[in-house]
């Protein structure tokens, strides 16, 4: 395995896009307290992770993979932002959650897909190794400072996660924090 230096963001998003997977997978099986942590681990994960997406990868796949797929996987990433958000909202002891879980999993794995097979063989393609290697530091630079939970109405464009998204991983962070604070000094 390479190390994170020598890791090309093809390779660091293929791990990431696993991950998640095995995050949906836990959570699904899990209950009580520990389904509610895993929960807020695969929120924050998605969060920054479609976040460094789309202000690193998606701009340098346009004039790779093309405006249609690029805008396509947009699509998608907003659509999840959307039902993530309501997820959240919803809550993981909520009578509906697994069912949206399951679509959201099933939506997500989907945009996932798309990904492996339409963007990323064009950037390993088009794009040489020494870039896809920097453009995996800018990914884990940006994902550093992406809020931590999805904000459907900030937008999917490089230009308004750049704008909008340190501010609001401050704020989000801070939340998380009082959030984990609260739970583990519940008497």
């Amino acid at each position: 395995m390479s190390t994170a230096t020598e890791q090309d963001v093809i390779d660091l998003l293929l791990a990431q896009h696993n991950q998640i997977k095995t995050m949906f997978a836990e959570v699904a099986a899990a209950r009580g307290e520990r389904r509610r942590e895993l929960f807020n681990d695969l929120v924050r994960l998605l969060a920054v992770h479609e976040a460094a997406e789309e202000q690193v990868v998606h701009p340098a796949a346009r004039s790779k993979a093309g405006e249609e797929v690029v805008e396509a996987r947009l699509h998608e990433e907003d659509e999840a932002k959307h039902a993530l958000s309501d997820l959240y909202d919803l809550g993981v002891d909520h009578p509906e959650f697994d069912a949206r879980l399951a679509a959201l999993e099933k939506a997500v794995v989907d945009h996932a897909t798309h990904e492996e097979r339409e963007e990323f063989p064009r950037l390993r393609q088009e794009t040489s190794p020494e870039r896809l290697r920097r453009m995996a530091g800018a990914v884990r630079v940006a994902e550093a400072i992406s809020p931590t939970r999805p904000h459907p109405g900030a937008g999917e464009s490089a230009t308004a996660n750049m704008l909008v998204g340190p501010p609001v991983a401050v704020f989000d962070r801070i939340r998380d924090v009082v959030r984990d604070w609260r739970q583990s000094n519940k008497d």
